[in-house]
């Protein structure tokens, strides 16, 4: 999690209403939430943004949860919670040998469960944000900006097209949370050999980012306007 975004939770349970009763309740705490009824479905949310934690349930009908959770700590230090109806015991300790960091049983109290959640988050937090760092991708307030495949992910998931331009203001931003950067310094950071760039240009981009991303553009909270200065990405 970023400290400008909302932490992005995944669901695997393959039962709809018990899923949907957890992403309510999760919501209803603030958290970004993301649904999958299986692994395909989990993969393929996964390929787009790694969350900052996944709950799991163990018994899915297209792969076993126990391998998904040694695939995501093999790749990524992303929060693991395993979830199921076994009360095995040798599953729980496999599940925790195979890299998962917390394990609850059905049926649960979705409450105690958000409650775990945000307390695995604030252990996860540093490592992912290195981690995120270091692969170019960032987030905030649910949005997803990824500087190596040059895509910016809605909190809905879907790809938003930018110009190079409208990128390159972002990605400058995006690498400098919270700090005020000056027309020039966007300018330094976003100019290209033969293009002709001047302050204005920096105004004209950061509006047309602000309509693409801001739910009102004209008082916006995502870039914020730093008078005398420049602009900066919130952090909060």
């Amino acid at each position: 999690m970023t400290n400008a975004g909302r932490a992005h939770v995944l669901i695997v349970e393959d039962e709809p209403v018990t899923r949907s009763k957890l992403a309510a309740q999760l919501t209803a705490e603030g958290f970004l939430v993301s649904e999958a009824g299986d692994a395909r479905d989990m993969r393929t949310i996964v390929s787009r943004s790694v969350p900052d934690v996944v709950l799991l349930d163990i018994n899915l009908p297209d792969e076993s949860g126990l391998i998904l959770a040694r695939d995501l700590r093999a790749k990524s230090s992303v929060g693991i919670i395993l979830v199921t109806a076994r009360q095995d015991e040798t599953d729980r300790i496999v599940g925790l040998e195979l890299g998962a960091d917390d394990y609850v049983t059905k049926p649960f109290n979705p409450r105690e469960l958000a409650v775990r959640v945000r307390n695995l988050i604030r252990r996860v937090a540093p490592s992912m944000a290195a981690e995120r760092q270091a692969s170019g991708v960032f987030g905030f307030a649910g949005w997803r900006l990824d500087c190596d495949a040059r895509q910016l992910i809605s909190p809905a998931g879907e790809s938003v097209r930018l110009t190079r331009g409208e990128f390159d203001v972002l990605a400058a931003l995006a690498r400098n949370p919270g700090r005020a950067l000056t027309r020039d310094q966007l300018l330094d950071l976003t100019q290209h050999d033969g293009e002709a760039v001047i302050d204005r240009t920096i105004d004209v981009l950061v509006g047309r980012l602000r309509r693409k991303i801001e739910a009102d553009p004209k008082h916006p909270a995502i870039i914020l306007t730093v008078h005398g200065i420049g602009y900066r990405l919130a952090s909060g």
